[in-house]
C-alpha cells in the first residue's frame, strides 16, 4: 500500500440550482472569500493557478492547479494538481430537487516531505484534517450563497 496516496469523495447539498453552484465553484480565485482553509489562489493564466491551503494541522500545502475539464452542461470542473499534492480534483454538480448535489472527488499523492515521513502514523490525522476542511468549506459556501456571493 502506498501510504502517501489518498482518495476522497465528499458530497455537499446546496440550496441553489446547478448553474449557480457551477458559477461560484468555477471561480477558484474567490475560494478564499468563503473557504477558510483555502488561504490564497494566485492566477497564473486563464487555466492555471497556485493554491495555498492550511487546515487544522500546522503546515501549508501548495500546488499548481491546471484546468483539464470545464463543462458547464455536464456540471463538471476538473483540475490537475502538481506540487505538495500531485493528482486531480473534480467537482460534479447534479440537480437535487430545487438545489444541487455537489460531489467533490480527489485522488492525490502527497509529495510534501514532512507528510511523507509521517505517512503511516499520521494517515488517520491527515484524513480527519481533510474532513474538517471539507466541512468548513461547505459551511462557508452556504454562508456565501446566502449573502448573494458577497464576501463573508
Amino acid at each position: 500500500m502506498d501510504w502517501s496516496h489518498y482518495r476522497f469523495r465528499t458530497l455537499w447539498a446546496l440550496p441553489v440550482p446547478p448553474a449557480t453552484a457551477y458559477e461560484v465553484l468555477d471561480r477558484a480565485e474567490d475560494y478564499p472569500r468563503w473557504w477558510p482553509q483555502v488561504r490564497e489562489v494566485t492566477r497564473l493564466d486563464d487555466a492555471t493557478g497556485v493554491v495555498r491551503i492550511r487546515s487544522v494541522l500546522p503546515y501549508d500545502l501548495r500546488f499548481t492547479g491546471r484546468e483539464v475539464r470545464r463543462d458547464p452542461a455536464a456540471g463538471v470542473l476538473e483540475i490537475e494538481m502538481t506540487g505538495d499534492l500531485d493528482g486531480w480534483a473534480r467537482w460534479t454538480l447534479t440537480p437535487d430537487g430545487s438545489g444541487t448535489l455537489a460531489r467533490y472527488d480527489q485522488e492525490v499523492h502527497v509529495t510534501k516531505p514532512l507528510m511523507r515521513r509521517l505517512a503511516v502514523p499520521g494517515r488517520l490525522v491527515f484524513r480527519a484534517n481533510h474532513a474538517l476542511m471539507m466541512r468548513a468549506g461547505r459551511r462557508g459556501l452556504l454562508a456565501y450563497l446566502e449573502k448573494g456571493h458577497q464576501a463573508v
